[in-house]
This record gives C-alpha cells, structure tokens and sequence, in this order.
C-alpha cells in the first residue's frame, strides 16, 4: 500500500449500551458509555482520522456515541443516519460503503457487532493476515488483527486504509492501520 492511503475507513462499535425494558432499537448508552464516547472522539480527533462524512445506524446507543464523540472532534462532518446499517451483515455493510461518494477521502461508521468486527477482519484479510502482502514486516498490525479478531469491544475502533475507490472494497483490499480499545484510550 501507498504510505497515503487514497482512502480510510473507520469503524466505531457504539459504546457500551444500557438493557433497560425497551425495544432493541431504543436502547440508550450505560453510564460506561457515556463515558467511553466522548474520550473515542478525543482519540479520532488527536490521531487526525477526522471523518469527511459520518454514516451512523439509527439504533439510539449508535447515534448517542456518535453525539458524545462528535462533541470532542472539533469539526462538524456531514452525517447520515443509515437504516441499513442496523442490523446489517458483512456484505450489506460493505454494500453500504461501497455505495460512498468518490469525493470522501475519510468515512467514519458507527455500528454494531458482529457486523462491524466482520467489515474490519474481511477488508484486513481475517485472523490468519491473509491480506497482508508476503514479508510483511509490520508486526503491529499482524497483532492488532489477532486482537481485533479475538474482540471487537464497545466503542473500539478500526482504522482501515485503502489503496482503491469505495467500489472496489473487497476481502483483503485494506490494512488495518489501528485497532484501538476504550481501555487504550486516557479518559
């Protein structure tokens, strides 16, 4: 890959939720998340992957992360709330960024589990680094991939770089350039 990526995805899981008697979707953040939120928009805003536009599942837990870690960003990027991001599988998800305008240079995803874990393992190449170049000498990622692979936790985030066009996303066309935790992250 390039060392500037013509593209960067990252992939937000919605932070820590609470299981109060509600429709799944009407779930709203737990205390834990109101907390990691804000300090996952910190994180976006000081390692420069300020998203271009923000696609956002309509879940309340989903857009409530988005809103605390809004908050911290410094910046106001267009957001969409995408129906089909709730709930969604591996491939509509990547349907969903595919479907991105070519302009975006840095889409931001908030979403949910399995989904999002199996967006950054497929686009990475999985646990194995099947979509790590022969000789790879990037030891980190290799490990971020396992980590990522084990668990993706409540308000984790995958940076994924890309050398193509949003259309031409596939299985093992990105790195996984980080892979953060809300415990790797000072609150």
């Amino acid at each position: 890959m390039n060392e500037t990526p013509a593209r960067r995805l990252v992939l937000l899981r919605h932070a820590k939720s609470a299981w109060p008697d509600v429709p799944d979707r009407e779930r709203p953040l737990a205390k834990r998340g109101q907390r990691d939120a804000p300090a996952a928009g910190r994180w976006l805003r000081e390692a420069g992957c300020v998203p271009d536009r923000v696609l956002c599942s309509p879940a309340r837990r989903a857009m409530e992360t988005w809103e605390l870690a809004a908050g911290e960003l410094g910046a106001s990027p267009p957001v969409t709330v995408e129906g089909r991001v709730y709930n969604a599988s591996v491939p509509e998800l990547l349907d969903v960024i595919r479907a991105v305008p070519a302009g975006i240079r840095t889409l931001l995803l908030v979403g949910h589990d399995p989904a999002i874990q199996g967006v950054a393992l497929t686009l990475a190449g999985g646990a194995d680094g099947a979509g790590r170049p022969p000789g790879d000498p990037d030891a980190s990622a290799a490990e971020a991939i396992d980590r990522m692979s084990a668990k993706f936790p409540t308000a984790a985030i995958a940076v994924l770089e890309l050398a193509g066009t949003w259309r031409q996303l596939g299985p093992g066309q990105a790195r996984l350039a980080r892979f953060v935790v809300p415990r790797d992250i000072p609150h």
